[in-house]
């Protein structure tokens, strides 16, 4: 009799087991995945966390986020390994587009680029009103080894931008004075604040870390050659398998009137200045 009744509750705890077992791979089946390819200066300042949060609330999906240098997103997703990117390097996305790796390029928000420096500007970039003459005194400086840069050197859309100013202003970047990181905007900021270097960042990284970085100031702002506009692009379905109805929400969320709203609003409290500003069409 004993025997008997143990087997029925051994036979009973399977069965439970087995149903949680079912219901737990149902829960996962029914829970579909979105992958987004981004840069690290849409994560670093805290944005795309909080607006990847409300999307995943409203939409159901699983929201997986590769937060990585522009280069690196659109490679990524030239792959295939992600549904839709989230980059700053417009050229560069109009080329991916283009070659059918992309359906369409949509603009989402914009802010700029800024050179920073030490607080005691060795180059003495406070007061220039010339991009090239900015850029020309950093090289200077560093060849008398008094001062360096700090780049980025990751491929992401912040280098790109650097490297082409070099190129506009005919300045050659060979030489100890230039430091190629290959790290994300926040790590290069970091490094540039140990150093007390000059670098590149955008506007909005620096503000949302500027309580940690004492030794970095904005030395120059407000060129248009600074400007920087962010762009959302889904994998085309015809190149790879991919979620591609769930990039589309993710692109019609994004221009949303009341989420551009939120985009130009994020950062005000804190910084008395927004970190982006809404640039959907």
């Amino acid at each position: 009799m004993k025997r008997s009744m143990a087997k029925k509750l051994v036979s009973i705890v399977l069965v439970l087991t087995l149903a949680f077992v079912v219901v737990g791979c149902t829960e996962e089946e029914v829970t579909e995945k979105l992958t987004l390819a981004t840069t690290t200066s849409t994560y670093d300042s805290g944005l795309l966390g909080e607006l990847m949060s409300q999307f995943e609330e409203e939409s159901g999906y699983q929201a997986d986020v590769i937060a990585v240098g522009t280069g690196q997103a659109l490679e990524v997703g030239r792959r295939g390994d992600a549904d839709i990117i989230f980059v700053h390097a417009e050229e560069l996305e109009k080329e991916f587009v283009a070659e059918g790796y992309g359906t369409e390029r949509t603009y989402v928000m914009y802010n700029d680029f800024v050179v920073l420096g030490p607080e005691d500007d060795p180059a003495n970039l406070k007061g220039t009103d010339d991009l090239g003459l900015a850029l020309q005194k950093v090289e200077q400086i560093g060849l008398k080894g008094e001062s360096s840069f700090a780049s980025r050197g990751d491929d992401s859309g912040t280098h790109t931008k650097e490297l082409s100013l070099w190129n506009i202003y005919g300045i050659d970047i060979d030489g100890d004075w230039y430091n190629s990181l290959g790290q994300g905007m926040g790590d290069t900021l970091i490094t540039a604040n140990e150093m007390q270097s000059y670098t590149l960042a955008d506007r909005g990284t620096f503000l949302s870390m500027e309580d940690h970085l004492p030794n970095l100031a904005i030395l120059f702002e407000g060129d248009e050659n600074l400007f920087n506009p962010y762009g959302i692009i889904p994998i085309n379905p015809e190149q790879h398998d991919v979620n591609y109805e769930g990039a589309e929400e993710l692109v019609e969320f994004f221009v949303r009137a009341d989420i551009q709203e939120q985009i130009g609003e994020f950062g005000k409290d804190k910084f008395a200045q927004p970190l982006f500003f809404s640039d959907a069409d």
